[in-house]
């Protein structure tokens, strides 16, 4: 019994010291070391700091370069001092270890190039906490005829043709201009070739969306519009619809299948609105019946689309307290309402007493902090649900 305790115990000390040497291994398969750079303006002689600033902005571009997004955080922030408290808590545990390879004090700035090993599945979460709710990623390709030859004869027209993808089409701008109108960042994904209609197909015929959320890590949106666009060719030119009467036109029926989806904080890809539609062209050739079977389809999947981004916005705001400082009477009271309830996306401004007010808003909160600032406030701290600032 002691013998077989013995060997069960090597047999038990060489399996775990198997798990511990392949641990590191297992680690560092999923780990990225990538070169980047970064720069930072140096403020008041102020070398030291503007050299950290300056690797902690290299130490971003790194891990954006990991998941390869398109869009990236500094364009989407545009105040990048603001976000520094939360980049450098979102860094922890993602950038694994760096070395500096070359540094440079170019007088007003500061330079450098690293080498950082970063953790992409983190690094994606990390990136996504900045994601904007009402930024919205597009993309839907449609199907289309093209005609190779037609002939028209006394019993109709015959037609031959082929199919194309037009992946930037007359529905997709449109639909694309009329969200910019309403305020809503929009991507097209199109020109970017992401993805092609082939995937797009797929993804909306078997409801599998790990693609669709690779999507949004890349393009840095909470929010996205995909689907596609099919077409049936109903009636031809010269075709007899009954009692003696020939076409005069080709009739095109074009239909949208599409879904608008959003992830919650896990990640989980949730359907916010999900249809098919569909609207008929008329003309005297194919291709321009398509064409205004599309304008038709635009018109219709608008305010649907439109009235499910409305409900979502509302629904992500979350209340957020916030204080200026220093307002003793009324009227800078009243006037700082005033600038709160014309910033973007605030969705309701309740006063609580002199400089204090309650703030819906939907996005995070660097935001809000960066449309107070461009408006003459000066930030003096914040937390993720309060804001305290002085208004000069």
């Amino acid at each position: 019994m002691e013998k077989c305790s013995v060997k069960f115990k090597s047999a038990f000390w060489g399996v775990s010291l198997l798990v511990s040497l392949a641990m590191p291994f297992i680690s560092e398969a999923n780990v990225k070391c990538i070169d980047a750079e970064g720069e930072a303006v140096i403020v008041n002689n102020d070398v030291p700091s503007s050299k950290t600033e300056a690797i902690a902005r290299a130490k971003w571009s790194a891990i954006e370069q990991s998941v390869g997004v398109e869009v990236k955080a500094q364009t989407v922030v545009q105040n990048f001092a603001v976000v520094d408290d939360a980049i450098s808590k979102n860094i922890r545990g993602l950038v694994t270890g760096y070395k500096l390879i070359l540094e440079d004090n170019r007088k007003d700035t500061f330079w450098v190039r690293i080498n950082a090993c970063i953790e992409p599945t983190k690094a994606q979460d990390a990136l996504m906490s900045l994601a904007l709710n009402n930024s919205l990623a597009v993309f839907i390709p449609a199907r289309k005829p093209k005609v190779i030859s037609e002939y028209t004869g006394s019993h109709g027209t015959s037609l031959q043709t082929t199919d194309e993808y037009d992946e930037t089409n007359v529905l997709s701008e449109k639909l694309i201009g009329k969200l910019i109108e309403q305020g809503y960042q929009v991507v097209d994904v199109a020109p970017t070739h992401a993805m092609d209609a082939a995937d797009i197909e797929k993804a909306v015929k078997s409801g599998n969306y790990m693609t669709v959320r690779s999507l949004m890590y890349k393009f840095l949106s909470n929010v996205l519009l995909i689907g596609k666009i099919d077409y049936t060719i109903s009636t031809k030119k010269g075709e007899d619809v009954g009692y003696g009467i020939s076409m005069p036109f080709h009739n095109v029926t074009v239909r949208l299948t599409y879904r608008l989806i959003t992830r919650d904080k896990s990640g989980k890809n949730i359907i916010l609105q999900a249809g098919a539609e569909e609207a008929k062209g008329l003309a005297m050739s194919v291709e321009d019946a398509t064409e205004k079977g599309l304008q038709a389809l635009q018109e219709k999947i608008t305010p649907i689309v439109l009235e499910a981004l409305s409900k979502h916005i509302k629904g992500a705001s979350k209340k957020i307290s916030f204080t200026a400082k220093d307002v003793s009477d009324i009227s800078a009271n009243f006037q700082i309402k005033e600038i709160l309830q014309n910033t973007a996306w605030v969705t309701s401004v309740e006063e609580k007493k002199l400089g204090e007010f309650l703030v819906g808003y939907p996005e995070n909160i660097v935001y809000l902090i960066n449309s107070l600032v461009q408006k003459g406030f000066r930030l003096t701290n914040f937390t993720n649900y309060s804001v305290t600032m002085e208004y000069r």
